[in-house]
This record gives C-alpha cells, sequence and structure tokens, in this order.
C-alpha cells in the first residue's frame, strides 16, 4: 500500500487545517470559502426522484439505464449544441473526481507516457498520472508541447482555480492540433453553465470539432449546477471508440452510479429552471464578493466563469489565507493548484446568503 501512497502528494487540504482553526475562532464564526462544495438545498424535483427510485435493490448497470443515457444524450445536445449523438457517445461516472483520478490508468498508460494540464489546474489531473506512473507536464498553450509521449491532454474551460474561459477559436484549434498529432483530449468541463462575463463553450460544439467527435471526449457534472454534489452524479460524452472501452474496464471493476442517483439525474438533465435560479444565487453572491475584495485591496484576474474569484495582493497566498482567516474568512491558498498561483487565492462562492453577507462586512 505504501508503495501506491508514496506516489501521492501530500493532501493539500490538510495543510490548511490551522488557518480553519483561527477562522472559526471569529466571534461570528467561520465564513468557508475555500472548498467550493454547495450548501444550498438539492431541487425538489430531484430529491422526489430520488426517494421514488429508492426501492432500488438490484445491482444498476455501469452504462446507466436507457432512460438515463436519453438524458444525457437530450442534454448534451440541447445544452451544448452537440449533433447527432447516440447512445454510445455517452458513459455515467461516479462523480467526475473518480473519473479524473483514474482515467489514465483506465486507459493503461504507465511509464513512458505523458499527461499534460493547465500550469494552474485542479491538482487531480496530476494525482491520475502518478497514479499510472506516467509523466506529467504543466502547459500554457498546449501546441507547445512536445508532441511525442504525449497521450492524454486536459483542458479545463471554465477553469478551476481561474474561471479563465477559453474562447471558441481557441478551442477549435487546439483540438485540430490534437488530432493532427493523435492525442487524446479531454475536456474538464464541470463549469460550463457559470459563466458570468463569457459564455464558455463545449469542445462539442459542431464549430469546434467540425462535426466530428473522434479523439475528443467532455467531462460533465451535475455537482454544481444542481447542487448534487452529494450525489455523485457525473458523465463523459464524445468519441464512443474511447467510451466503449472505457465501459468494458468500468464494468469489470465495478463503477456504477447508484440506481437512484440515475433517477435523480434524469430529472435534473430535464430541468433548466432550478440552474437558472441557482446561478442567479451565485450572481449575487459573486457581486457582493468581487466588491467587497476590490474595496480591500485585491486584483481579480479572469473569473469570468466558474463559482470562484481568482484574487491577489500581491503577496504569499499563505500570508493572504492568514490575513483572512484572522478575520475570520477561511479561502485556498494559489499554490494548491500549482507554483504559478503562489500570490493568489482561489474565494469560493458557495456559501449562504447569510455568511456570504459577513464576509463582505467583515472585509
Amino acid at each position: 500500500m505504501s508503495a501506491v501512497s508514496d506516489r501521492l502528494p501530500t493532501f493539500p487540504w490538510d495543510k490548511l487545517t490551522p488557518y480553519k482553526a483561527t477562522a472559526a475562532a471569529h466571534p461570528d464564526g467561520i465564513v468557508d470559502l475555500s472548498v467550493g462544495t454547495p450548501v444550498d438545498p438539492v431541487p425538489e424535483l430531484v430529491q422526489k426522484a430520488l426517494v421514488a427510485a429508492a426501492d432500488s435493490p438490484g445491482y444498476p448497470t455501469v452504462w446507466g439505464t436507457p432512460e438515463l443515457r436519453d438524458a444525457i444524450t437530450g442534454w448534451v445536445e440541447r445544452r451544448l449544441g452537440a449533433r447527432d449523438v447516440t447512445h454510445r457517445h455517452v458513459l455515467p461516472v461516479v462523480g467526475s473526481k473518480e473519473l479524473v483520478a483514474w482515467l489514465p490508468t483506465q486507459l493503461g498508460l504507465g511509464p513512458g507516457d505523458r499527461v499534460a494540464y493547465p500550469r494552474l489546474a485542479y491538482p487531480t489531473y496530476e494525482v491520475g498520472a502518478r497514479l499510472a506512473r506516467a509523466a506529467y507536464e504543466v502547459y500554457d498553450d498546449p501546441t507547445e508541447l512536445d508532441p511525442e509521449g504525449l497521450k492524454l491532454l486536459w483542458l479545463n474551460s471554465p477553469s478551476n482555480p481561474t474561471g479563465r474561459v477559453l474562447p471558441k477559436e481557441e478551442l477549435t484549434r487546439i483540438v485540430a492540433w490534437a488530432r493532427e498529432h493523435g492525442i487524446l483530449l479531454f475536456s474538464d468541463e464541470c463549469y460550463l453553465e457559470l459563466g458570468w462575463e463569457a459564455d464558455p463553450v463545449s469542445v462539442l460544439h459542431p464549430d469546434v470539432n467540425g462535426g466530428s467527435y473522434d479523439g475528443i471526449v467532455a467531462v460533465h457534472s451535475l455537482s454544481k449546477r444542481s447542487n448534487l454534489a452529494g450525489y455523485r452524479a457525473a458523465f463523459l460524452a464524445g468519441d464512443p471508440a474511447v467510451l466503449s472501452p472505457l465501459l468494458e474496464i468500468r464494468k469489470h471493476g465495478g463503477m456504477m452510479t447508484p440506481a437512484p442517483t440515475q433517477a435523480a439525474v434524469i430529472a435534473a438533465l430535464g430541468d433548466d429552471e432550478h440552474v437558472r435560479v441557482q446561478r442567479e444565487r451565485y450572481a449575487a453572491r459573486r457581486a457582493l464578493l468581487r466588491e467587497a475584495l476590490l474595496a480591500h485591496g485585491f486584483r481579480i484576474e479572469h473569473s469570468e466563469a466558474s463559482l470562484y474569484l481568482w484574487a491577489t495582493r500581491g503577496e504569499s497566498c499563505w500570508d493572504t489565507v492568514s490575513h483572512l482567516a484572522e478575520r475570520g474568512i477561511l479561502v485556498a491558498p494559489g499554490d494548491f493548484y500549482g507554483p504559478a498561483g503562489a500570490q493568489f487565492v482561489r474565494v469560493a462562492l458557495t456559501a449562504t446568503d447569510e455568511r456570504v453577507a459577513a464576509a463582505v462586512q467583515r472585509l
């Protein structure tokens, strides 16, 4: 077991523990803007669907019910503008983090293979490469990478942590480059529904991929858009030649989305109104926090989408974390997402209206 655990970095959130204790000691309590976990209610229609499917004594299938696949294909076409999406083009997964962490292993990558991801990025891209014993590297522009031995290219738009959105033209250029060199491209689009100053586009859009899904897969999650982080509900959409062997591997591994969660996903993907309501909540919180941070002397970069504000005071991120913790506000240090974040903090919008108001007042 130690041979596996020794491949992994220290779990980053453990480093935040003393600062969390400082913030929690504030007389008015902590305002936790660090992890980015949803705090608003699960939509009622989703809860009802889950309860109605509670009597599910049999094993679910890894591929999901036909109704679930219908819901996914319908949403991908309606919301992302994808065309001619069939059941062969989709695959449910047990939350997107599981997929990111184990994808290189399930793709059969190992020593000698390379995985690339953005310079500022979700740490699990690196973890997935480490688990597979593959090499990993970061990029500013992926088309400047050496394509030799590069087997998996991660895109993340909108970005976690920066909120940066890749324009359609840039996505189109990257997709063409990856195909030219035979590099599998996975696009993490879990924050696509949360564009504020930009309209994020999926790699599944025909303007980006030319009407072909060859060599590309998009990753989507219901954790943020529908407050379903506790349900572990996500899915892939894209190249059947990639998804078909992944399905077989995941069958052997028993990676099954629970039947009640499948029913909940069907309800969530079929309803756009609850997404609109949740977007309005986040937009209001974002406006308040953004104004308060700017007035407090922060500079905010990117942040045109996603659930975070990428902010700096031009100092060590840990000094900023300490400064805010003394005011009862907990944020994520930017170096969790790579050395390039050393002077930034990630401020999540995932707190109740009351807690956001408390943070604004303290700032």
